[in-house]
């Protein structure tokens, strides 16, 4: 099981870390940043993570300064993460496809471990692309991209430690995106359904966000369809809660996200399957307003 780690501490670290011109290109998702916005002021909390999503921001610069990150840590004292079949650097000869993304462990630690994502090449992208950089003239890995990323990193929220966060709303949006279906996909050595897991965050970002007014998320939801999917924000925005209702819709599966959810960002208030179905049914009620509402523009 993944150690609790400080949101503010891992993130003033990476923080610390980063070169002070690179920061404003770094967005940090997952559970870290939704736990960063959701329990601000609150020093003792600590989230259930392994992996720190980071985000180079815009695309464009992302392998010049994904490369830059990389040369900088590794010359402080960070240790790539070599676990598993994609762990070693790849070169010249490896294929796109089979290069490894970069996971650097911090000094002295094995608590969690810093990993480098980019946002996808376009609104068309349907699966996960890698975008290949060298690190130290010859080590060749992968910045991997997934077509809903641009969509968690929208109007990213700064922190006090130079860096951004993805705002609760988006992450919470793009998993609704990512899940029109409960689909088979288990989380690598477990039992635990993908769908069911991320799913059961939006839900659980929802009740913690109850006192943010979780109503002016519809707003949020629109600017980033149109920003990030223009041409597809009607289809999109129709299908977004498909995978909630198949989850009210199946017992097991939603006593599945309540359990992931109360191991997780719930943990200090845990819930039971049948008061994530009423969330799930409010946070419903706001997709479907997105999806009749004219654009503002």
């Amino acid at each position: 099981m993944a150690e609790e780690v400080s949101p503010s501490k891992v993130l003033k670290q990476v923080g610390g870390a980063v070169p002070e011109g690179i920061r404003p290109n770094i967005i940090i998702i997952g559970s870290v940043a939704a736990a960063y916005w959701l329990f601000r002021g609150k020093q003792s909390y600590g989230v259930r993570t392994k992996d720190i999503d980071s985000v180079i921001s815009p695309r464009v610069e992302a392998v010049d300064k994904g490369r830059a990150i990389a040369e900088k840590l590794l010359g402080e004292g960070w240790t790539p993460r070599t676990e598993g079949d994609f762990g070693k650097p790849g070169d010249a000869s490896t294929p796109v496809k089979q290069l490894p993304a970069l996971r650097l462990w911090p000094p002295h630690s094995k608590d969690w471990f810093f990993e480098l994502l980019t946002e996808p090449a376009g609104d068309d992208q349907a699966e996960r692309v890698f975008t290949r950089f060298v690190v130290n003239g010859t080590d060749h890995y992968g910045l991997p991209s997934f077509r809903y990323t641009g969509v968690a990193t929208f109007e990213a929220g700064e922190t006090e430690f130079g860096i951004r966060c993805a705002i609760p709303e988006m992450m919470a949006l793009a998993n609704l995106l990512e899940h029109p279906e409960i689909k088979p996909d288990r989380v690598k050595g477990t039992d635990i359904k993908r769908s069911n897991k991320d799913l059961g965050r939006v839900l659980a970002i929802a009740r913690l966000s109850v006192e943010r007014q979780i109503e002016i998320w519809t707003e949020r939801w629109r600017r980033a369809l149109e920003a990030r999917f223009p041409e597809r924000r009607q289809e999109l925005a129709a299908r977004a809660g498909n995978g909630l209702r198949e989850l009210i819709d199946s017992p097991g599966d939603l006593q599945q996200a309540a359990d992931t959810c109360n191991a997780g960002l719930l943990a200090q208030s845990p819930v039971t399957a049948d008061q994530l179905g009423q969330t799930a049914r409010r946070v419903l009620v706001l997709l479907q307003q997105i999806a009749v509402k004219p654009s503002s523009r």
